[in-house]
């Protein structure tokens, strides 16, 4: 055999050994939580609009107690069932937090092991069968119409270094993945509610009035310390009981119209079904019960005897241009954090304890329509003209309609303000507000607070 051939032979013989050792070489099984890597966790919620439901499940380790916060659209309207079905202005947020879901997609899988759950956060925090405290993630589910279930997810901790890259698991499956998170999934009440509390706008206060007076709880009676009243005229203030080397600060009451306008709410509690909208007197005594009367006052709030609404706080009347007078009424200190501030309890043994710090109080707010606000102009004398054609009225006829029309305005300014007005009790009537000491300390002032010595 020539050197040739031998040559030939051992190369063919490599080859075959080669082709030996693919065929029978163990192969790599890849798993199957690799196979789905970068599909949706939901395939079929694709319609943020869909969604009609968010509840939120947070595991709170201190207490040892799961806590829920939850969005809904009940009979019409978007409420917060955890704040005594309080209205939410929920829809916009809801569909950008569910089209934030639908987003959510398995960047890499991570443990098919339970043993793993710990670690990454996503131990379900309703699970009743784990004896840990940590390692509980967020839960979060979102469903549509008849509590279909679209969406339903635990959150856990971020990838060290990469906040936006979270552990996530589906419930009653073991396999962690992580995923891209770049949403805000908010469980803060005030996220959820209508920020522009009063719905004024600062322009339109025309005036303000600050009553100071303090209660005497046993005999009802009013000590009635000072009422400051401020008009404005175009942009300057004035306020009864000035010397004449006094003005009203135009920083300090720019800073007090600015806190109205801006005024925000930290909670919410129902008020007694007996007290009618407008809460400055009762039409029925009989509507309010013993049981009522005690809630006014656990939160300080008190009738005196010729049945007027009154506060141990002092009130607060902002009047706007519309014609509309809110009254805002401060009440007792509300002590407490988290969910006994925003959502609180209905019993009135608790309502009076004081634990926590007290950085709350009480708000009551009600409004009213003054229609003295415009006065009626003279009506005209003959409405013939409606009857003419424009080029065969008399100067009368141009006189009567410059009348009609001049009387038309004031009835739908009369109109738009009683609406207003209306609306706004109805918005108002069945609720407590809650607000921070830092606001309360904005809008509860004195004279001394608002009126200086004219500068020289």
């Amino acid at each position: 055999m020539s050197e040739r051939q031998k040559t030939m032979a051992w190369a063919g013989g490599a080859i075959l050994l080669l082709v030996l050792a693919f065929l029978t070489a163990p192969r790599g099984i890849i798993p199957d939580a690799f196979l789905d890597k970068g599909e949706a966790f939901f395939p079929e919620f694709t319609d943020p609009n869909l969604a009609t439901t968010l509840e939120v499940i947070e595991f709170d380790e201190e207490t040892a107690a799961a806590r829920a916060f939850k969005v809904t659209f009940n009979q019409g309207r978007w409420t917060i069932p955890s704040h005594h079905d309080y209205p939410a202005d929920g829809k916009d947020r809801l569909s950008k937090t569910a089209a934030g879901v639908i987003d959510i997609r398995k960047d890499d899988f991570r443990s098919n092991s339970v043993a793993d759950h710990e670690a990454c956060g996503v131990i379900d925090p309703l699970d009743q069968t784990v004896t840990t405290l940590k390692g509980r993630g967020k839960r979060v589910t979102i469903k549509g119409e008849s509590d279909q279930v679209l969406a339903d997810l635990i959150i856990g901790t971020a990838l060290e270094g990469r906040e936006n890259l979270r552990f996530v698991r589906i419930p009653d499956q073991k396999t962690v993945y992580l995923a891209r998170i770049d949403i805000d999934i908010s469980t803060s009440f005030e996220d959820w509610i209508e920020r522009n509390l009063l719905q004024v706008n600062q322009r339109d206060i025309q005036q303000i009035i600050l009553k100071d007076y303090s209660i005497n709880e046993r005999t009802g009676t009013i000590n009635q310390r000072d009422v400051v009243i401020f008009d404005r005229t175009d942009d300057t203030w004035n306020a009864n009981g000035m010397s004449s080397n006094q003005e009203v600060d135009s920083t300090k009451i720019n800073d007090l119209l600015r806190a109205i306008e801006e005024l925000p709410i930290v909670g919410v509690r129902p008020k007694p079904e007996g007290l009618s909208q407008n809460l400055s007197r009762s039409e029925e005594e009989s509507t309010i019960s013993s049981a009522d009367v005690l809630s006014l006052q656990n939160k300080g709030y008190y009738f005196t005897r010729d049945r007027n609404l009154v506060s141990n706080e002092g009130e607060l009347e902002v009047g706007t241009s519309q014609g509309v007078i809110y009254t805002l009424r401060f009440g007792e200190i509300l002590y407490g954090t988290g969910d006994t501030v925003t959502a609180g309890t209905d019993t009135s043994k608790e309502d009076e304890a004081e634990s926590g710090p007290g950085e709350n109080r009480y708000l009551f707010i009600s409004t009213s329509f003054d229609p003295k606000q415009f006065p009626e102009p003279a009506q005209p004398g003959s409405t013939d003209f409606l009857n003419k054609s424009e080029e065969d009225w008399t100067d009368s006829d141009r006189e009567n309609k410059e009348l009609k029309d001049k009387h038309d305005e004031w009835q739908q300014k009369m109109t738009v303000g009683q609406e207003l007005s209306n609306q706004l009790n109805a918005r108002f009537a069945d609720w407590y507000y809650v607000i921070s000491s830092s606001s309360f300390d904005k809008v509860h002032l004195k004279r001394s607070d608002l009126i200086k010595r004219k500068e020289t």
